[in-house]
């Protein structure tokens, strides 16, 4: 299964700007589960400076300056992804693994590889409360696989919290999103990897797309799609496993991955310094798009 994902990133500055430094990632990484075969960047006004590298937790980064004034940055990123079937996860020893038998590898490091660690640790955007706690509680109870839990985790998101966009923002922490009962997939899934650190397990947060089906005889509007958000937990065995509160499943060849970090922080799409006086406005079309 092909997919041609189109990203486009439109600032607009009401003032001139002379100077701007910029991180994006926007660049599909290549996994066990996709393969990204090619990305163009097209960036204008041309920058002056560009480098590509890989950060810490091996995403593809894209560091670019423009010294020049101007008054619309434009960058536009097309790439094709090649995704291969994903199996359902075998149900064996592993899948059984408990909240107890994790934490104890977790903690004794030596079956598990010790970039895992660090992501058991909360972060300023996924500090966890007693609120948080109590509710990861009624899903990890003692004893119980991890990957069972993951799974009514996710459900009980889906199911109890209301996808309302605008009602947020990046900076909403999550003891407010915990109180209104509502969000967006980057809540969603900040708010299950609180709940995970707080019972002690490993869960990173997920960046990337999710192609979007349009109604029968409908025609998909161009630029609707967006970026996307879901987490991931370390199970004894399995590794890494995703799931997608958002959408009460598990990721499967509809999702496709930028990369991963400990929350959106380390994976945000575009950061950036500018030189003005002025305010700007912000446009992000994203088109997913199915080649067969």
């Amino acid at each position: 299964m092909n997919y041609l994902i189109h990203h486009k990133t439109t600032y607009t500055y009401f003032e001139p700007v002379s100077l701007c430094h910029n991180i994006i990632r926007l660049l599909p990484r290549t996994t066990e589960k996709q393969l990204c075969r090619n990305s163009k960047i097209k960036i204008s006004p041309d920058p002056d400076t560009i480098v590509e590298y890989d950060d810490f937790f091996g995403n593809k980064v894209l560091y670019f300056s423009i010294e020049k004034e101007h008054k619309q940055l434009i960058v536009d990123v097309s790439s094709e992804i090649e995704k291969g079937d994903i199996p359902a996860i075998e149900v064996n020893s592993a899948t059984n693994a408990s909240i107890e038998h994790v934490k104890k590898e977790l903690l004794e490091l030596k079956p598990v590889p010790f970039e895992v660690q660090q992501y058991v640790f909360e972060t300023p955007m996924t500090v966890w409360n007693d609120e948080i706690k109590k509710y990861a509680l009624q899903s990890f109870s003692p004893e119980r696989p991890v990957l069972e839990a993951a799974k009514e985790l996710t459900r009980r998101i889906f199911t109890d919290f209301e996808f309302k966009p605008g009602f947020t923002t990046i900076a909403t922490p999550l003891s407010e999103v915990m109180q209104q009962r509502k969000g967006v997939c980057q809540d969603f899934a900040h708010l299950a990897i609180a709940c995970l650190r707080s019972v002690g397990l490993a869960a990173r947060y997920v960046s990337g797309y999710i192609e979007t089906i349009s109604p029968a005889e409908t025609e998909k509007l161009v630029g609707v799609d967006a970026s996307h958000a879901w987490f991931g937990v370390y199970i004894s065995g399995l590794g890494w496993v995703d799931f997608d509160p958002t959408n009460n499943l598990m990721p499967s060849n509809q999702h496709i991955t930028i990369g991963w970090g400990r929350d959106y922080a380390d994976i945000a799409p575009f950061k950036g310094v500018i030189l003005s006086s002025g305010q700007h406005e912000l446009k992000v079309a994203v088109d997913v798009k199915r080649e067969n």
